[in-house]
Order: C-alpha cells, then sequence, then structure tokens
C-alpha cells in the first residue's frame, strides 16, 4: 500500500488527479493556443542563427 491509503483509495485518487490534469492541459490548449505561432518561432530562431 502506498503511504499506508488502500490500492482503491489510490487508485481512485491517481485518475481523478491523472484527468484533472490532462482536461488542464487541453483546456490550455484549447484557449491560449500556445503552439499556434510555433512555425514562425522556428523560423525566426532559424533566421536570427543564420545571420550569426
Amino acid at each position: 500500500m502506498p503511504a499506508g491509503v488502500s490500492w482503491p483509495r489510490y487508485i481512485t485518487f491517481f485518475s481523478a488527479a491523472m484527468l484533472t490534469m490532462l482536461a488542464g492541459a487541453q483546456t490550455v490548449h484549447i484557449y491560449y493556443k500556445p503552439l499556434a505561432d510555433l512555425d514562425n518561432y522556428i523560423d525566426e530562431e532559424i533566421r536570427r542563427h543564420v545571420k550569426k
């Protein structure tokens, strides 16, 4: 038993934590779109390194 907790309670907590984490990550990607300009960022960095 991890940390003195029964296996069913541990698995329930782990499942809830994993589901919450995945839902939060998906929400961030839906609303904030952190990877939307990734191609532009990569092109800019390549141009910056080629100039040097």
